[in-house]
């Protein structure tokens, strides 16, 4: 690695560690030439994902843009930043491990809201009323009969006795 300050060809690496949960390595060299320390970032480069707008419009993927919505959503819930920042990263990787170049933005609506209903209820209502552009206060009381209906739907799944025993080795796919 050249050095930034003399332009010596070579640096000595004193320290390396994981950064950005283990998406990036941290390192600190000194040069040789003139001693000077300073640090380099490795990242694995990964190809741009596009998203393909309502409108048809395209524009690069932007996590940023996500977690924006989601924070407006939030307002003054008691949800912890981290959880969000998690959601995000969540969704991207879902997102890029599909392999496509593109993905239209409604795809990365529906992962979103669908991670935010389980988070949070009226974040979800906040963020549905955007994405979805409920346009009267009857739009948004379906939405929360459906999230109701679903919930409903959840409970009692949960309550209900399986069929089948649970099997003893999951690992050799019989029961």
């Amino acid at each position: 690695m050249r050095c930034p300050y003399c332009g010596y060809e070579d640096s000595r690496v004193l320290d390396s560690r994981p950064v950005e949960e283990g998406s990036a390595i941290r390192r600190r060299r000194e040069c040789p030439r003139c001693e000077r320390r300073f640090t380099t970032y490795e990242r694995v480069e990964v190809a741009p994902l596009m998203v393909v707008k309502r409108d048809g419009r395209r524009e690069p993927f932007d996590r940023g843009k996500i977690l924006g919505g989601l924070l407006k959503a939030r307002g003054k819930r008691p949800i912890p930043l981290e959880a969000l920042e998690a959601l995000v990263a969540d969704v991207e990787r879902v997102v890029r491990h599909r392999g496509e170049a593109e993905v239209r933005s409604s795809l990365i609506g529906e992962l979103v809201m669908e991670r935010l209903r389980s988070l949070d209820e009226v974040a979800y209502v906040r963020f549905a009323s955007e994405y979805r552009r409920f346009s009267d206060a009857d739009s948004i009381v379906e939405e929360v009969a459906r999230l109701r209906a679903q919930k409903a739907r959840e409970e009692l799944s949960r309550r209900q006795i399986p069929l089948l025993p649970a099997p003893e080795n999951p690992g050799n796919g019989r029961y």
